[in-house]
């Protein structure tokens, strides 16, 4: 098992949305490999709780019943996200509003509603998930992009915000990751799977599991004087041009 030691969480209490596969899923299982206690969040898929999480005031019942069920909360890691390429030309606006309601707008108002659970918290930690998108950029994938670019610049603000708080926001930046997400456009498209293998200094693409190493560190007293970055999650592939 890589990044922390087992225990590392040991006592703390976890609330992971999108967890019913994916990134997700693999962080809620690398958290209580960690000893954490993790309460989760899915449309579908063996979680707690299945809910939509763009629904109106659904976010603050999620953060209290994950305060309810472990006592407390220390760690938010709001994994729920959409993706999907589509050209500028003819782009639907209402795709383009749930790409950003759920990538970004949800993200906010879960973190936003889990404030004052961790604020009561030691070892309060926030884990967004953006993307390499957050820096470069791609065609068909405007609304993805703009989503995570906004993450990015969203956990900035709330790590200075909640900083004096001994509260830490970081964001994992994740390459391409096969997933359930990604992969029917690896499959649609072999030469875009190829593409990003290449690319790679590392010579392939990434698991989920290679994501929720990363967000269990930024989780552990390891991490506590980290705050406000980005962490490229990608095996090196944007390194090149």
């Amino acid at each position: 098992m890589g990044g922390t030691a087992p225990g590392g969480l040991a006592g703390r209490s976890a609330l992971v949305t999108g967890a019913g596969s994916g990134i997700g899923r693999a962080t809620a299982a690398r958290l209580r490999a960690e000893g954490a206690r993790v309460y989760t969040v899915d449309l579908q898929g063996a979680v707690d709780r299945h809910a939509d999480v763009t629904a109106p005031g659904i976010n603050a019942e999620i953060v209290a019943e994950a305060a309810a069920r472990h006592g407390g909360l220390d760690i938010l890691v709001p994994c729920a996200g959409i993706s999907a390429f589509h050209s500028l030309e003819g782009h639907d606006d209402g795709y383009f509003d749930q790409v950003i309601a759920v990538n970004l707008i949800a993200v906010f108002r879960i973190i936003r509603d889990a404030v004052p659970y961790l604020r009561q918290s030691r070892n309060g930690r926030i884990v967004a998930i953006g993307s390499t998108m957050a820096r470069f950029g791609d065609a068909g994938l405007a609304a993805y992009g703009a989503s995570k670019h906004a993450v990015l610049g969203l956990t900035r603000s709330v790590a200075c915000e909640l900083g004096p708080f001994g509260i830490t926001a970081n964001c994992v930046q994740p390459g391409a990751i096969e997933t359930p997400m990604t992969e029917p456009a690896f499959t649609a498209m072999p030469e875009f799977k190829a593409y990003f293998e290449k690319k790679a200094p590392l010579g392939r693409l990434g698991q989920p599991e290679d994501v929720a190493d990363v967000i269990a560190l930024l989780c552990t007293d390891a991490a506590r004087f980290m705050t406000g970055q980005g962490f490229f999650v990608d095996g090196g592939a944007m390194t090149r041009q």
